[in-house]
């Protein structure tokens, strides 16, 4: 790819910057929490060669880095758009393999709410956060109880419990009054 934009971007999480990219590089999210989980990404592997470098997400057009607390962003912001702009400009891979997620995808086993419940979530609630670097994926429905996973941004986020149950929450039981609850896990 060449001439590869980045734009760094401010999300609610203090610890998470988001870097928007001018080109789509991933079909969905992807979140590593660590190097070991990035063995397929190399350029995950290069962000967390940083000893700062403490969790990072790979969305379709942007990538989040979550920081260690002992580090400025200040220090790290230009230096981090440089290198996933060199890496995307040189033609790098973003991943060495297809990446295994699907939980946001409806499956035949899924219960007519789960499928709902999927499609609520691709369509309204993923997108809007994708908008602050995150994102949120399926985990189970269960007797009333939604649990999703956050991530990207939205992991350790000060003001993801609001967002949870403030909106998600809201959003969801308006739409499935059998949802009594949303959590995350």
């Amino acid at each position: 790819m060449s001439d590869i934009q980045v734009s760094i971007e401010q999300t609610p999480n203090p610890a998470t910057l988001k870097f928007t990219l001018s080109h789509i590089v991933s079909e969905q999210g992807y979140d590593f929490a660590n190097a070991q989980d990035a063995h397929f990404s190399p350029l995950a592997s290069k962000l967390f060669g940083f000893p700062w470098t403490n969790g990072v997400y790979i969305g379709p057009d942007f990538i989040t880095v979550t920081k260690q607390d002992w580090v400025d962003w200040d220090v790290l912001a230009e230096p981090l758009a440089s290198l996933i702009r060199e890496h995307l400009q040189n033609g790098e891979p973003v991943f060495t393999e297809r990446p295994k997620d699907g939980q946001n995808d409806e499956q035949e086993s899924d219960s007519e709410i789960v499928k709902q419940i999927k499609r609520i979530l691709n369509a309204e609630i993923r997108p809007v956060v994708a908008m602050d670097g995150g994102d949120i994926v399926f985990a189970n429905y269960s007797e009333g109880t939604l649990a999703l996973h956050m991530k990207g941004a939205c992991a350790g986020c000060p003001s993801s419990t609001a967002t949870l149950k403030e909106g998600i929450e809201a959003r969801m039981k308006e739409l499935l009054p059998e949802i009594k609850e949303v959590i995350s896990i």
